[in-house]
């Protein structure tokens, strides 16, 4: 696979989302997980993304029985800051306290001495983003975390997190139908010489075209909560991928291919981490990494799916943890 700079590491030009193998998009399946994460390392992902909360920690052990003994092979990212609340909702933690305490129980859930990337998940308001990011600067020092990255921030909130300490990286959403980086934060990230990772960067699987109707998600599944899955918005934003199937026939690839093919034309600094739990989706979107489509079919794929033609919010009010607007 093609590779990008992330920071001080040469990576995939696509890195592997764990998410799915341990919470939202219905039920886990551990064998399928555990077959994917080996043929994502023989396909050539070197970049994997986890976080402390993917399943309240089942995530993070699920890499480490499963890859410690290829550790050198992958750069490792994992996140904190997103907690379980009393009640069994989200909330957001941001001290220093907690990101020392989390960042411990990583380390051990994930079999490693440290860790590669470690994002601030979501932005704690109750504390001073420097306060934040000094801890984890602290974990730096100390030599249990590489280098810092923050997700799902404003520009402003980048700005004065790089004044207290060289961020690496920034993970949002972004893709062809979320296009909210594109406001400031991909030209600040630019400017400071700040890596961006895009998440979900397939449009939670419905830039696949394999999501034709609500009911094929599972009762569990977190999309049957977002606007975009739910009603009219569906049916719209269904009618965009006959049009877009039909460019990604013309070059010969699937619609997730032509879907990430987008997201790496938007700078070499981009680095995509589409998420899947199924080896023949690892090896699917692996080649599109490899693709090369022509500037036109780039531009056309762009004004097919972007912010004015699709329909519904991204996230339901109850979905929005600490969002942190421009």
């Amino acid at each position: 696979m093609r590779t990008r700079n992330l920071g001080p590491f040469e990576v995939s030009a696509l890195g592997l989302g764990c998410m799915s193998m341990s919470q939202a998009y219905g039920t886990p399946d551990l064998q399928e997980s555990e077959r994917a994460l080996h043929r994502a390392l023989d396909v050539g992902y070197t970049f994997l993304d986890t976080a402390s909360i993917y399943g309240v920690g089942h995530n993070e052990k699920l890499i480490g029985r499963v890859l410690h003994e290829k550790r050198a092979s992958f750069v490792l990212a994992s996140k904190c800051g997103i907690t379980v609340e009393a009640n069994g909702g989200r909330g957001v933690d941001g001290t220093p306290a907690s990101i020392r305490r989390t960042c411990e129980q990583s380390l051990v859930n994930l079999q490693t001495d440290v860790i590669d990337l470690y994002y601030l998940h979501r932005r704690d308001h109750s504390v001073p983003i420097e306060e934040s990011v000094g801890a984890l600067a602290g974990l730096v020092a100390e030599g249990k975390i590489r280098t810092i990255g923050l997700s799902e921030v404003s520009s402003t909130t980048l700005r004065r997190a790089c004044a207290t300490h060289p961020i690496t990286a920034v993970q949002s959403e972004y893709s062809l139908w979320t296009r909210e980086p594109e406001h400031r934060v991909l030209a600040t990230c630019t400017e400071l010489g700040v890596a961006f990772v895009p998440f979900s960067p397939l449009g939670r699987a419905f830039l696949c075209g394999t999501v034709r109707s609500p009911d094929d998600l599972e009762a569990s599944d977190m999309r049957r909560a977002m606007p975009r899955f739910v009603g009219d918005a569906f049916q719209r934003n269904l009618a965009l991928l006959d049009d877009f199937g039909s460019l990604a026939r013309q070059n010969g690839c699937t619609m997730a291919q032509l879907a990430l093919a987008w997201v790496l034309a938007q700078g070499e600094s981009l680095i995509p981490i589409p998420g899947t739990k199924h080896v023949a989706y690892v090896e699917e979107n692996a080649a599109a990494a490899d693709l090369d489509v022509s500037e036109e079919d780039i531009r056309r794929a762009g004004a097919l799916i972007n912010a004015e033609t699709v329909s519904g919010d991204r996230y339901a009010p109850v979905q929005r943890i600490s969002l942190d607007p421009e």
